[in-house]
């Protein structure tokens, strides 16, 4: 049985789901699945029964030791060489290769090296910058995924910014066309290993309520779910918001989701005048999500960012229209005119005139919104994810 790690930041998480689905998933394919990260909160736990429904499954997770003072590795460090010193062969090997510097490097990476894995998969590209050493120290094979962030942001400073991943890492996996263009153009080779798999949705899960809900004599209800940073572009839908109210249309728009950028869009919604209609709901746990999917009449997705977007895809499933703009590999996630109505990013104008068109024509959210899911449950399926996960990382054991 082959030994696989995914090298993520927090595990579980609320605004990643889809790690929960891919460990369950490679599990039950017969990977011998373990997950490293910075942070496991016991709490979060709570929130996925497919995990509670598990509890052995705890000694799969392990977190890296603390770094934040100098104290803390002081204390941490006996215990982490320890760990990741039981064979003398890989500390020879790491010794002659890499200096004395192997020594900081394996403090922050113990949990990952005490588990002499044959794959190690970083979850996002960013977390595989400076650790190829792993490669040879290990004897394992390295692969990692982009998912937008990663791509289109860090390191544009640096020309050669990813340089050592391009040269040394085993495979490549992208969300779609888009970032596998985005990777080429930063210097990826043409003919590195890679797999475009977009991420997916359990339909069973995110199923539309059975009763339509009346949209007579009510406003018109939109919803965004999403951290809530830059790069969703929230700005831009608040003046959409503002441009239907000064067109007559009553609409309420709720923002699901927490984060730095809260601060700001809650004075942007000052400034315009519109605390009355639009509303902060917070983090949700999935669970509630559904009961927020099945109130909106129309999903409103405005990021100057995208790498595909999650929560697009469980908003088509739920039988929504979507109004996006064209960040990133939105344009692959939904068909335009045939699941919803794709326009240029920052233009809250041509969001105001798609939602001003919806708003005035419940036939077309409706078909659009069946259309949406019959989508996703085509081309997105969860079972269909994993199976091409696992043969990605079959071909890069074998490459």
């Amino acid at each position: 049985m082959s030994r696989l790690v995914l090298v993520i930041p927090a595990f579980p998480q609320l605004s990643e789901t889809f790690m929960v689905s891919k460990f369950l998933g490679l599990l039950d394919r017969g990977w011998d699945i373990h997950i490293v990260c910075q942070r496991s909160n016991p709490a979060e736990w709570q929130h996925f029964p497919q995990l509670q429904m598990r509890p052995s499954l705890r000694h799969r997770i392990h977190v890296t030791y603390p770094h934040h003072s100098i104290a803390q590795v002081i204390r941490h460090y006996p215990v982490a060489l320890l760990r990741a010193s039981d064979k003398p062969a890989y500390w020879q090997r790491g010794w002659f290769r890499f200096g004395p510097g192997i020594f900081k490097k394996v403090y922050f990476d113990a949990p990952l090296i005490a588990l002499r894995p044959h794959l190690i998969h970083f979850g996002f590209g960013s977390l595989a910058k400076g650790r190829m050493y792993l490669k040879e120290l290990l004897d394992s094979k390295i692969s990692l995924s982009f998912r937008g962030y990663d791509l289109n942001y860090v390191g544009l400073e640096t020309a050669d910014y990813y340089h050592d991943i391009w040269e040394q890492s085993d495979g490549i996996h992208l969300l779609g066309q888009d970032l596998w263009q985005r990777a080429q153009r930063r210097g990826c080779p043409a003919d590195k290993l890679h797999a475009l798999i977009p991420p997916a949705i359990d339909t069973g899960f995110f199923s539309p309520p059975s009763e339509e809900a009346e949209a007579a004599e009510r406003p018109l209800r939109i919803l965004s779910i999403g951290r809530l940073t830059w790069v969703k572009g929230y700005e831009y839908a608040l003046q959409a918001i503002k441009l239907l109210v000064e067109q007559g249309i009553a609409v309420e728009y709720r923002l699901v989701g927490d984060g730095p950028y809260r601060g700001p869009l809650a004075f942007v919604r000052h400034q315009l005048g519109l605390e009355e209609c639009v509303h902060f709901s917070g983090s949700q746990p999935p669970g509630e999500l559904l009961g927020h999917l099945a109130w909106a009449d129309i999903f409103l997705h405005t990021a100057v960012s995208e790498g595909f977007g999650n929560a697009v895809l469980e908003a088509q499933a739920m039988e929504l229209p979507v109004v996006c703009s064209d960040a990133g590999g939105l344009p692959e996630n939904v068909s335009d005119g045939q699941t919803g109505c794709v326009v240029p990013r920052r233009n809250p104008h041509a969001l105001t005139a798609k939602l001003a068109c919806l708003a005035h024509n419940p036939d077309l959210r409706q078909r659009l919104g069946r259309a949406g899911r019959l989508r996703v449950q085509q081309h997105f399926q969860l079972q269909d994810q994993i199976a091409a996960f696992d043969h990605f990382f079959r071909r890069v054991l074998e490459a």
